[in-house]
This record gives C-alpha cells, sequence and structure tokens, in this order.
C-alpha cells in the first residue's frame, strides 16, 4: 500500500444507517455522530490521513461493549478500539466506516494483588495512570512506548518501549485479558498464574492483534518492585559501530541495563538546539541502571569499562533524580526536537529490528541511504533489542516529496528484511505495513487470515489493518 493512499474499503450503508440508529436509541448521548467529534478518533499521529468513523461509543463498561458489538454483528458494522490514539500505523482508522468504541471511561483499576506483583485493569487506563495509582504500593508497570498510552491499546500492538531491555515487551508483561468476540460474548483468556499448560496461548493471539480478533475489556499485568536506586548514564563514541559495539558488549556480559538507548549525530544536534543542550554531536548512548545502590554502582563502572575499550568519551552518571533527567533530557526531547529542524516539513516516524549483531550495520547503510539521496532523518534506537526509529522530515504537499518518502521506508524495510529482521519492533502493521509483512512471513499471513476468518467472519473488528481479507 501506498503512504499517501490509506487503502478504502467496501462501505455497509444500509447496515451502518441500520446499527446508527439501533446504538443512538440504546445508548443516547454517549453516542455520538458529529463530525468534529468524529474526526478525534481518527488517525492522526502518522502521515496516513484520517479515515472516520460513522460514530463513537463513550463506553462506561464491557456491558456497553457487548451491547455495541451485538448490535455491530447483527447488521455486518465495522467495530474499532479507540485508547488514546497514539499508534504510528493507521490502527484506528476507518477503512469501511463503522463504529469507534472509546475506552477513556473505561478507566477502572480493578484489582492489585501486590503479594503475587499483578493488577487488572479496563482497556482505558493509561500507563501513567496505573503508575501513579500503583506508586504507594511500592510497585510499577515497566512498560513505556515515550507516549502516555493506554494500556488496552499497547496491549493491542504489542507495545514495548525503552525498558524492554530488561522488563521485555506487552507480551511478556500481560497474564490474561478479557474480550468482547464476535457474537457479543466475553471470554476470559487465562487465570492468574504465572505460567500454565492448559491448551492454546489465547492470551498471546490477542496481544498484537490490533484489534481485529475482539475488543479487549481488561487487562492482567504483570508488576515489577519500585527499584530502591536508579542510575542514569550519558557515553559518546566515535561512530555508530563503536556504540553498537558497547551495547552488544553490555548484553553478552550480562549486564542487566534497564534502558540502553542510541541517538545519532543529527539527532544530537538536533537536541543540542531545541533543548539548550551542549553534548558532543557524535552518536550517544544513554542509559538507565535499575537495582540497589551497590549494584546500579557495580553496573554503571562495567559499563564504562566497555565504553573506554570500545572508544567513548567522557562517560557521566548519578544517581540523583533532577541530574538524571538533566543527562536524559536530549532522550525525551527527541521528537519535538527533530520537528524543529523543520517545522514546515511533515514527519514520518518508522521503525524495524534486527538481530542486535547486525544493529551497527543496519543503521550504517540506513545512515548511508539517508546521505545518498539527501534526506533529512534522525536516529534513535532501542539498542538494547536491536531495535531503531527513523524519523522523516519531508515535504508531503507534492507527489515527488510523498514518493521519495515512500522508496526510503520501502529500502529500510527490506534492508531489516535481509538482516533477518522484522519490518517492525513495537509500532504494529496497521495500514502502513502490510505489504511488507508478506515479504517477511510469507505463507504465515495467510494462516493469520484462517485464523481471523474463524474468529470473526463477518470482518467486523477493525477490517483492512494487519491483512486485507482474501
Amino acid at each position: 500500500m501506498a503512504l499517501k493512499d490509506a487503502k478504502t474499503g467496501t462501505r455497509n450503508e444500509a447496515g451502518i444507517a441500520a446499527a446508527l440508529g439501533a446504538l443512538k436509541q440504546s445508548f443516547g448521548e454517549r453516542f455520538q455522530t458529529g463530525q468534529a467529534f468524529r474526526a478525534q478518533h481518527a488517525h492522526t499521529t502518522t502521515y496516513i490521513p484520517a479515515q472516520l468513523p460513522d460514530g463513537v461509543l463513550l463506553a462506561e463498561g464491557s456491558d456497553d461493549v457487548k451491547a455495541a458489538v451485538k448490535i455491530c454483528a447483527e447488521h455486518k458494522v465495522p467495530v474499532i478500539g479507540f485508547g488514546t490514539g497514539s499508534s504510528l500505523e493507521g490502527q484506528v482508522n476507518a477503512p469501511n466506516g463503522g463504529i469507534s468504541i472509546d475506552f477513556s471511561r473505561m478507566n477502572r483499576i480493578l484489582e492489585v494483588n501486590a503479594e503475587d506483583l499483578d493488577c487488572t485493569v479496563e482497556p482505558g487506563v493509561t500507563r501513567e495512570e496505573l503508575n501513579t495509582y500503583l506508586r504507594d504500593t511500592g510497585l510499577f508497570f515497566p512498560i513505556d512506548p515515550g507516549a502516555n498510552a493506554s494500556i488496552g491499546g499497547m496491549t493491542s500492538t504489542r507495545a514495548s518501549g525503552t525498558n524492554a531491555v530488561r522488563y521485555g515487551t506487552m507480551k511478556d508483561n500481560v497474564l490474561a485479558v478479557t474480550a468482547v468476540t464476535a457474537n457479543g460474548e466475553e471470554i476470559r483468556t487465562a487465570r492468574r498464574a504465572r505460567k500454565s499448560s492448559a491448551g492454546y496461548d489465547m492470551t498471546r493471539l490477542f496481544v498484537g492483534a490490533e484489534g481485529t480478533l475482539g475488543i479487549l475489556t481488561s487487562v492482567t499485568l504483570r508488576l515489577q518492585g519500585i527499584p530502591q536506586k536508579i542510575g542514569g548514564a550519558v557515553c559518546a563514541f566515535p561512530t555508530v559501530r563503536a556504540a553498537c559495539d558497547a551495547v552488544i558488549m553490555t548484553i553478552q556480559m550480562g549486564i542487566p541495563v534497564a534502558r540502553i538507548e542510541l541517538l545519532d549525530a543529527l539527532q544530537i544536534r538536533a537536541c543540542n538546539a531545541y533543548s539548550k543542550l551542549s553534548y558532543e554531536e557524535k552518536p550517544t548512548l544513554f542509559l538507565e541502571f535499575h537495582g540497589t545502590d551497590e549494584t546500579v554502582a557495580l553496573q554503571s563502572e562495567q559499563f564504562a569499562e566497555i565504553a573506554a575499550e570500545c572508544g567513548g568519551g567522557k562517560f557521566s552518571w548519578t544517581v540523583n533524580a533532577d541530574e538524571r533527567s538533566k543527562l536524559w533530557k536530549a532522550r525525551h526531547d527527541a521528537y519535538w526536537a527533530s520537528r524543529a529542524l523543520a517545522p514546515e516539513m511533515a514527519a514520518l516516524s518508522t521503525d524495524v529490528c534486527v538481530p542486535i549483531s547486525r544493529l551497527a550495520d543496519c543503521i550504517g547503510e540506513t545512515q548511508a541511504d539517508i546521505e545518498e539521496h539527501g534526506l533529512l532523518a534522525m536516529i534513535v534506537g532501542h539498542a538494547g533489542d536491536g531495535n531503531f526509529h527513523v524519523l522523516l522530515l519531508f515535504d508531503d504537499k507534492t507527489e515527488e516529496g510523498i514518493a521519495v518518502a515512500e522508496a526510503f521506508v520501502g529500502r529500510l524495510n527490506a534492508r531489516a528484511l535481509a538482516m533477518d529482521g522484522t519490518c517492525t519492533g513495537e509500532h504494529g502493521i496497521g495500514q502502513g505495513k502490510m505489504a511488507f509483512l508478506e515479504e517477511e512471513l510469507g505463507g504465515t499471513v495467510d494462516l493469520m487470515r484462517q485464523v481471523k476468518k474463524a474468529l470473526d467472519p463477518d470482518d467486523i473488528f477493525n477490517p483492512g489493518k494487519i491483512f486485507h481479507r482474501a
């Protein structure tokens, strides 16, 4: 699919009209059809054009979801879940029209089992809300995709982020979900036990399904103890390869870094200008260590030795919270700093992931590609797990500018796949990466289609995402 064309499917006009009437009658003012309200629930955080739903339900509980799905199933009308709208590949667009279910009012924390280190929440709870609630328990939820995303959205896109190198991704931290299926019934995929051999792993079938198999109504999460001490560190390197070599040695030695982020030289230059910093304009690693006073100090010393061996420059680290925030400011402001380089241009954020041993090769070839084609693009990497993002600034007002962006994304994904990587480490497929998924997995996508058809025979759940129905 061309990036400029979010493919529009066939609209069931009669069914949509009937469903709108039934939903309005059932939910009154909690079902909205105004243009402005619908526009807020189409995709706006990516270059892919917005495709509005025909109506938006402000759900207040699982009974609302079940009732809405039954109405939409009866009339064969699409249903799209909406958390905060922060996904990046068109996941909340409505290419066939239909109904958006807004979970902002389903934001209750249903249960916290501190002794078992788990909790159950409704899908509209955001990660920041959850961690604020958990603060007094001494626990926290570690997955941090950057945006204050909803737990339901993070589950549906199999999100990860800066902490993934130590704490894993959503697939590692979701113990169970409840979901409304195509017949309007609610199912529970697992219990709270930390492991189970009971049948198919249905939990992980829904984690990362991008809302195409059902609508989540609750998520049970694994929690972690808040570290006694957190240390932050920054170190510049002469080349991207030198920085990646330091990352590889750190992981291979088993140093349990919590975060290890790579910013390329252009990204550092942008951050210096935007945030009034004075970092060397070189590839730079930003790290965070979690543990006790002793273990954080030991981890920092071990990494400092690795950095020196790999040609790293001055190694700065601290356990002071304010100083740590200052050290990390460049990483936290990276997106806005990049946009400030050319505010008149459109931004396209894309990601790939490769085996960590190929990270330096993939980033190096991508930088050469950017230079060869005269592009303006910055690279930020979750270096500890081989995942990196490219923020491309481009002219979206001309066909030529759009074609250049599309061609770059195509080359980036082909490069990652050639290195036995994946077309997306954490953004998901949505509408934007369907063609690359076919290249990556081949016939496995046909198996996905069979699962989708079995669970959603009328294709009402978020159609036109991940793959097109055969």
